[in-house]
């Protein structure tokens, strides 16, 4: 018997399809082994040598593992090709040799599930590489070691329930620091200059003011409506006259394949879809998708990665694809190179395996979402094939006294990469005009404008931050957003990701007195530490001890310096319960009331709400309460009445956004 062991049941089914009757292809469901849950498990004195251990919940599994394992001439480990994939791999080849198991060993990996894949893995089996289970348990000691160490000082500093993390914390950083900026921000105020004309063949055109004496128009120089005023009235009578036409030819470049952080971004921009639930589905996508009577095959390569590289044979069935449906015209031979340098050439960009599985073909075999995420990968994938966008740009220059306007145009000369994946455009083609010609003032069009603030981020952005900060790697950008939200340290607004208030003061907290967790840098370099560990650069438990060294060191000095922050302050409400005083006080939810006669009187009451304008309503059930946001025990955001448990009416949405 030869035992094929994956991650996950789905991906076992697509694959068993694809090999030999005596082939078995079983699931160990993630990871077998462990650091243990409730404690540190790391023996800092030992060498910071990690304390792995079977979950409870697995150990069922690993028995029924050891046995096939036992039975099998060859056990190939074919879980997924990155550094958690080589740590899976190399905790069961521990678990079987620990329990005698003589099978020959191999390790097998594949960028994506069909059948020739999986074929070709098999005849190329290699061994399991060393520098990258190395890799990912130096990331995971240094993630216990921070998490574990801070944990327990937030807990005694600010609130009980508290939790920083080596990653996370920087991307809160970044969320906080652009709260701060947007509260701090003052709008300015500024005035454009728009002029309509008619040209003398009675066209329509619009201009905007662009040079006053040949100088170029700051964007904030026209400063108030006076100074908006004086440049119109000067301009009353005025003669105007083209004095410059510019036709120029631009081309807008293909994007190039998608990597993780992009598909995240473009899941986001164009589907609206959480960087979590865009992984979500990209992984079903991968893993294997039943079409019919062809059976269940993975249609899209792995997620999870750097490079822009992909593979010859694709390219060339893209070539004729893309030939035969579209023209040899819409042919583009650009190879794309990997610019990051942590990226691994040999794995490839997120394709689809086939693009002969067009959209509409696999339409009825996905489900919505499944279908969307597909025809984005498909169109975007084919699109990267394709020649430059062709536009035709017009520029005119209309002159009056001191005074230069600028007609603009563009229109689409030929299409390229546009055809396969659109974007929004702005055409607008400008009447036909000469040098020398004179065109009619139709209408000066002053506009007042205001200075905004930076925007919030939302999934998208953060990701791109991330990335351009070097922060995280593939298959840490989505559990970072949503590991903050579980933490209550942010929050969804519109569906961008704002602060709360324990989220704020964790994060005043970690940058006054741990400066290197959320510094930026400092965070950028311990990945990049990471990779050589993972290139087999340089050892991993070095980089362990420095790190833990003068982080510890601060960490004992600032249990001693910094004094218990959590708020409590008086206020004029009694307790309903009791008579006696209610109190503000901390918790990793936020604000609360809480009884001053604790613990013999246990009441509470929320101060948290999930937007600042929320304006409690009238319970629409007993209109007799009030509706105000109130928390799960998980700490999930509901509104519900005030009056509760007398009357149980709660909603998840705001109320007045039920149908929206």
């Amino acid at each position: 018997m030869q035992l094929i062991i994956v991650e996950s049941p789905t991906k076992a089914k697509t694959i068993t399809r694809f090999v030999a009757k005596d082939f078995v292809v079983e699931s160990c469901y993630g990871h077998t082994r462990d650091l243990p849950r409730g404690k540190m498990g790391i023996d800092i004195e030992r060498n910071f040598e990690p304390q792995y251990v079977i979950p409870t919940k697995k150990r069922k599994l690993v028995n029924q593992l050891k046995k096939l394992a036992a039975k099998a001439d060859t056990i190939y480990y074919a879980s997924d090709e990155d550094r958690e994939g080589e740590a899976i791999a190399w905790h069961l080849k521990y678990i079987f040799n620990e329990a005698g198991v003589k099978a020959d060993e191999k390790r097998i990996v594949f960028h994506e599930i069909t059948e020739e894949a999986i074929n070709e893995a098999l005849k190329n089996p290699r061994a399991i590489d060393i520098n990258l289970v190395n890799a990912q348990q130096a990331r995971r000691v240094l993630d216990r070691l921070v998490g574990y160490s801070l944990s327990p000082f937030l807990w005694k500093k600010i609130a009980k329930g508290l939790s920083a993390g080596r990653v996370q914390s920087p991307a809160l950083r970044l969320i906080v620091e652009r709260e701060e900026e947007i509260n701090k921000f003052k709008p300015e105020e500024y005035w454009t200059i728009g002029a309509q004309f008619v040209s003398p063949n009675k066209k329509t055109f619009e201009t905007k003011l662009l040079k006053i004496d040949k100088q170029s128009i700051d964007k904030l120089e026209i400063k108030s409506q006076a100074a908006a005023d004086q440049i119109t009235n000067d301009l009353k009578g005025a003669k105007y006259t083209i004095i410059d036409i510019q036709d120029k030819e631009m081309k807008k470049t293909p994007p190039t394949p998608l990597t993780t952080s992009s598909l995240q971004q473009e899941g986001y921009k164009k589907l609206g879809f959480s960087s979590k639930k865009t992984m979500m589905v990209a992984q079903q996508l991968y893993e294997g998708v039943e079409l019919g009577e062809k059976g269940a095959t993975g249609l899209i390569t792995y997620m999870r990665t750097d490079s822009l590289t992909l593979a010859e044979k694709f390219l060339k069935e893209a070539g004729e694809f893309i030939t035969s449906n579209y023209g040899a015209n819409f042919i583009n031979t650009t190879r794309y190179k990997t610019k990051s340098k942590m990226a691994q050439e040999a794995h490839e960009a997120i394709r689809p395996t086939s693009c002969l599985r067009t959209p509409e073909k696999m339409a009825d075999c996905l489900t919505p979402d499944q279908a969307k995420l597909y025809d984005l990968i498909w169109r975007r994938t084919l699109a990267s094939q394709m020649p430059a966008a062709v536009y035709s740009n017009t520029n005119a220059d209309i002159e009056a006294k001191k005074y230069l306007f600028r007609a603009n145009g563009s229109m689409l000369k030929f299409d390229g990469w546009l055809k396969l994946y659109p974007e929004r455009q702005n055409e607008s083609v400008l009447p036909s005009l000469k040098i020398n010609d004179e065109v009619k003032l139709k209408k000066l069009l002053p506009e007042q404008h205001f200075t905004e603030p930076p925007a919030r981020f939302n999934d998208a952005s953060l990701v791109k931050t991330l990335e351009s900060l070097g922060i995280g790697r593939p298959s840490t950008y989505a559990p970072i957003v949503w590991t903050l939200q579980q933490r209550n340290y942010i929050i969804r607004d519109r569906k961008t990701l704002r602060p709360t208030e324990i989220g704020t003061m964790v994060n005043k907290l970690l940058v006054e007195h741990f400066a290197d967790i959320v510094d930026y840098k400092f965070t950028a370099r311990l990945e990049d530490d990471l990779d050589e560990i993972a290139n087999g650069a340089t050892e991993w438990l070095p980089l362990i001890k420095n790190f833990y060294t003068n982080f510890n060191q601060n960490l004992m000095a600032k249990e001693k310096e910094i004094t218990k922050s959590a708020i409590t302050e008086t206020t004029d409400e009694k307790c309903p319960r009791c008579g006696k005083d209610l109190a503000v006080k901390m918790s990793r939810f936020g604000k609360f009331l809480a009884c001053t006669g604790f613990p013999n009187c246990r009441y509470t009451k929320s101060l948290a709400t999930t937007t600042d304008d929320y304006e409690p309503i009238v319970c629409p059930k007993c209109n007799d309460g009030k509706v105000v946001p109130r928390r799960t025990k998980k700490g999930r955001m509901f509104y519900g009445c005030n009056r509760w448990p007398d009357c149980d009416y709660a909603t998840w949405k705001k109320p007045g956004e039920e149908n929206e």
